[in-house]
């Protein structure tokens, strides 16, 4: 009986310095796992050498296939391509920077193969990553999981074993502002975590910035909750009360005193907070109405630039 085979999707965006020590422990984990296997690299338009260390490569190891981005569409998207490529029985995703130790690989394939569906890494909770990026994230979570119906593991990575009944299934998503955490926990397929301390990176600095870190949990929190909008609308009904309270005291104060009390500053403050609250609705909306115009034009999630397919799949470690 042939052994199934495993797809390892990895992104990639200027990480020449970390591909050699990558692959290497790469190939150790794969052969461990006993698997047939396929590495599928994801150029997600590096502007440095990694295009072609990627293509040694795929020189080197026939398992080896590259895909080029015709530019860079970023992080959530680039794993996209791969999971759409990939044609194995589960799908490994992790990044090239050694944060994700591919000696786990194992792991989480014995979990796979005792019936999970996905595999999900998780992040402990000491492994060094600063104390804002704990405080940050740790407030990001609690809020998506209070805001969201759709359960997403706190400390959770796109470090994670997919079934392939998970894969098609994703890949059948075409929403543009992805979140494939929130996307993953929304098949409600069974999951199991694994908690691992993630090592410090292997080399060069971190692409993901705080602004793409904003963006990623702008696009989890709207993607998978409408409660902003509810909010929004509450926060109308309140600012409405708070207006027809203050009538009733001039009213009151008009009637009673026979006078108003001469207080341009309050008058002000009040008409202040009305047309910060109206500007705070429109920016919600607004940004609904932005993604709604997004995913309305259909356009393509990406754009493949170039594709260097493997030229084998290889029985239990790369082939000579």
């Amino acid at each position: 009986m042939t052994a199934p085979l495993l797809s390892v999707v990895v992104p990639v965006y200027n990480e020449e310095q970390c591909l050699a020590a990558f692959y290497a422990e790469l190939s150790a984990a794969l052969r461990q796992t006993g698997l047939r296997h396929e590495i599928l690299f994801v150029d997600d338009g590096s502007s440095d050498g990694t295009w072609d260390l990627l293509g040694r490569l795929r020189e080197m190891d026939p398992a080896v296939s590259v895909v080029g981005l015709s530019r860079n569409f970023g992080h959530q998207i680039a794993l996209t391509a791969g999971l759409d490529l990939a044609t194995g029985d589960a799908v490994v995703t992790l990044d090239a920077d050694l944060q994700h130790p591919p000696a786990l690989i194992p792991e989480m394939t014995a979990r796979w193969k005792a019936g999970a569906k996905v595999v999900q890494m998780v992040r402990a909770a000491d492994d060094g990553g600063g104390r804002l990026k704990h405080l940050t994230s740790g407030a990001f979570y609690r809020l998506i999981n209070a805001l969201s119906s759709t359960p997403v593991p706190p400390r959770a990575a796109d470090f994670r074993l997919l079934d392939r009944k998970a894969v098609d299934q994703l890949k059948s998503m075409k929403e543009r502002h992805r979140f494939l955490r929130g996307m993953i926990g929304w098949l409600g397929l069974r999951e199991e975590t694994v908690v691992f301390a993630a090592p410090p990176r292997a080399a060069g600095r971190t692409k993901y910035t705080w602004s793409k870190m904003a963006r990623l949990a702008s696009d989890g929190i709207v993607s998978f909750s409408i409660i902003p909008l509810r909010a929004a609308l509450w926060l109308g009904v309140l600012s409405i009360g708070v207006n027809a309270a203050y009538a009733a005291y001039v009213l009151f104060m008009y009637f009673v005193h026979a006078a108003l009390i001469k207080g341009w500053a309050s008058l002000i403050l009040l008409v202040m907070f009305l047309g910060s609250i109206q500007l705070i609705l429109l920016g919600i909306i607004g940004e609904y109405l932005g993604r709604t115009y997004e995913e309305v034009k259909n356009r393509p999630l990406y754009v493949i630039g170039e594709l260097l397919p493997r030229r084998d799949v290889t029985a239990g470690g790369s082939a000579a």
